[in-house]
């Protein structure tokens, strides 16, 4: 039987990986370790407790992996659909809130506008978890860093990571998770494209405490050069459909191939947040291949989600 003690978060949501400190990050890193080293052991953690899932997205990996992860620890998760009607249209996302706090125990939105989960997490006593914004993709960033953190034995500062490819929501979080952890990242997008300034300048001033170094640039072979891992997503999110065509001939030169990874080191990782489309943002013999760890991570989502579950109820 484990005889792991479990901490807790000081905070109340967790809708931004600029909000946690390294000792926080590696804390959700040490939890989720243990959830997934003795999953059968904790099966009563949070017993009893509810979980309101609100998404005006699509999702597979987002909406399984907190569902089953309440399921894991005794809990119950409530789904609610708002792809048709957007939170906030029928009635305010204030009302909303005030409802849900008196019924469950945490809240996981995935959402268009980042502004929605703020006021989500302003409005209610209970927790908000960030499953996804326009903005930033916490859940994913910390499980892309958990896996790394596996894969290197825990020695993930000094690392390169470099992120090819459009400068979007997962962009943010890796960048704000790679400072807080004292890796090194580079983000390279085609001019225009470049992640949100704000994020790079939180990122940069992390960075100047853990030994991180943060680098953006637009040239992809320069860029992997010395790569431990290198990372991608798609070039068209959820919402700029209308962009694909125009996006495609962009980022074409951006595509992740066996040539662009035989520049990284030779047992550098590929690395992608899912879902993938093959013969675009990357190819089948590099998402398929031997040195792609994409689905490890798709199932660190759900340990790393239901530390951040743990760790935010256990008050």
């Amino acid at each position: 039987m484990s005889d792991f003690t479990f901490g807790s978060l000081p905070h109340k949501d967790l809708t931004s990986i600029a909000q946690l400190s390294t000792a926080e990050v590696g804390l959700i890193f040490d939890t989720a370790a243990e959830l997934k080293k003795n999953r059968r052991q904790h099966d009563a953690l949070l017993k009893g407790r509810k979980l309101a899932m609100i998404f005006e997205k699509d999702s597979l990996r987002t909406r399984f992996t907190f569902d089953v992860g309440m399921q894991d620890l005794g809990g119950h998760a409530v789904f609610m659909d708002h792809r048709d009607a957007r939170i906030g249209a029928r009635e305010s996302i204030r009302d909303v809130a005030k409802n849900l706090e008196r019924w469950v125990d945490v809240v996981v939105a995935r959402t268009f506008k980042h502004r929605v989960v703020t006021d989500l997490a302003e409005s209610c006593s209970i927790p908000v978890i960030n499953g996804l914004s326009d903005y930033l993709h916490p859940c994913q960033a910390l499980s892309d860093f958990f896996t790394l953190h596996e894969k290197w034995g825990g020695q993930v500062a000094g690392r390169k990571i470099v992120y090819v490819g459009d400068g979007n929501n997962t962009c943010h979080s890796l960048v704000h998770t790679a400072a807080k952890l004292g890796a090194h990242i580079t983000v390279c997008t085609p001019e225009g494209y470049e992640p949100n300034s704000k994020v790079v300048n939180e990122a940069m001033r992390e960075a100047v405490s853990t030994g991180s170094e943060v680098v953006i640039v637009s040239d992809p072979h320069k860029a992997v050069e010395g790569a431990d891992a290198i990372y991608t997503d798609v070039w068209a999110s959820m919402g700029q459909e209308d962009e694909v065509e125009e996006r495609n001939a962009i980022f074409l030169d951006y595509q992740v191939d066996e040539e662009l990874m035989a520049l990284a080191n030779p047992d550098a990782f590929f690395m992608h947040c899912l879902p993938a489309h093959r013969g675009a943002e990357v190819t089948a013999g590099v998402m398929d291949g031997p040195q792609s760890v994409v689905f490890d991570i798709a199932e660190n989502r759900l340990h790393v989600q239901k530390a951040i579950l743990v760790l935010l109820l256990n008050k």
